[in-house]
């Protein structure tokens, strides 16, 4: 295992940046899940990490060797790709061996190894079978048990669940995070599924356009986001934006409702902020409702355990998770309270704003 250090890190091709300067920090350990939306870079980073690519600049370290030009052999990292990448004649037990024979390894030594990494991922009734009579989770253990008989010093995964159906993606995240709970090898794996990212990660990297916007615990990017990207990225359903004035009271919003502050931000009265409501944190009222926003119901979505609401009011659409069953129909007027304690602000430029 070993502490990975990115510094400066930048990636172009011919005229286009891909990546604009990283630094990350990971620990030994540590499970760092890069994360953003398609093109942003995060799957160019893992690459760079790995060797695939070559770093226009900066340096990355691997524990205390800096690996800018050490081919990916011998790097002492082990990557599970999207796609598996099984040999389709071997067998369970020979995909899982083959590096191993590769580098020479004692035979007593990979079979050793081979039947600890298929003991840990339920793999012992398949290691005779070859990858056609697997199913796509099966075929994902044995690209991980591919990866954990080596011993690296790193994991690397390249969005490892995108090709499994929704029923099987919950189950694999809880497995890979549970092997890593055991193993403790220093991992970074890249999602843009930010579901993946708040139930996987040690830590989280935000990524967007080549440039890393926030990095920290999962709770923390949800609770205090610092931007408006990473604020609309992370979480699900994503948050709600209104926009409004600082006055006196409060906040004027755009439908004439005031949200009232505990503590006023360092900002003049008249200054233009944007307003971030988690769904969680809209309520349902009575229509004409003083304080509300003024809105007209769209769609319902039950799901059994809460009921999503999508509403129509003044500036756009806005939406509310509620634990409880509600009778709502399309077309019908109500109010929307957002809780005043829970909104985030956000400047004319997109940044957090601190409040006194």
């Amino acid at each position: 295992m070993a502490d990975v250090s990115i510094r400066n890190i930048r990636k172009s091709f011919g005229p286009v940046a891909i990546i604009k300067g990283v630094d990350i920090d990971i620990r030994d350990g540590e499970f760092v899940i890069l994360v953003g939306p398609s093109g942003c870079g995060k799957s160019t980073l893992l690459r760079m990490i790995a060797g695939l690519e070559d770093i226009t600049e900066g340096e990355i370290r691997i524990g205390s060797r800096v690996v800018n030009d050490v081919p990916p052999k011998d790097r002492d990292i082990a990557m599970v790709f999207q796609s598996y990448a099984l040999y389709p004649h071997m067998t369970v037990a020979e995909n899982m061996a083959f590096s191993l024979k590769l580098k020479g390894t004692p035979k007593a030594e990979i079979d050793r190894r081979v039947k600890e990494a298929a003991a840990a991922l339920g793999l012992v009734p398949l290691l005779d079978r070859h990858p056609r009579q697997l199913s796509g989770g099966q075929r994902q253990r044995v690209a991980m048990g591919r990866a954990i008989v080596r011993d690296p010093q790193v994991f690397l995964f390249d969005e490892p669940l995108s090709n499994l159906d929704a029923k099987l993606r919950v189950q694999m995240r809880a497995e890979i995070k549970e092997l890593h709970q055991r193993l403790r090898t220093t991992t970074v794996y890249v999602t843009h599924d930010q579901i993946e990212a708040m139930t996987m990660a040690d830590k989280i990297v935000v990524m967007h356009d080549g440039v890393v916007e926030q990095i920290g615990a999962p709770l923390e990017l949800y609770d205090r986001p610092a931007n408006l990207f990473v604020a609309g990225f992370i979480g699900s359903p994503a948050m709600n934006f209104v926009q409004g004035t600082l006055g006196g009271q409060g906040i004027v919003l755009e439908s004439g409702a005031v949200l009232p502050l505990e503590s006023r931000p360092g900002l003049a009265d008249g200054s233009r902020l944007t307003v971030g409501i988690r769904p969680e944190h809209l309520q349902i009222v009575p229509a004409g409702t003083p304080g509300a926003i003024p809105a007209t119901v769209s769609v319902v979505e039950p799901t059994g355990s809460d009921t999503t609401v999508i509403a129509r009011a003044e500036g756009g659409s806005l939406t509310v998770v509620v634990r409880d069953r509600v009778a709502l129909r399309p077309s019908e007027p109500v109010a929307l309270k957002p809780l005043a304690h829970q909104a985030h602000l956000f400047d004319a430029e997109g940044k957090r704003v601190a409040t006194a």
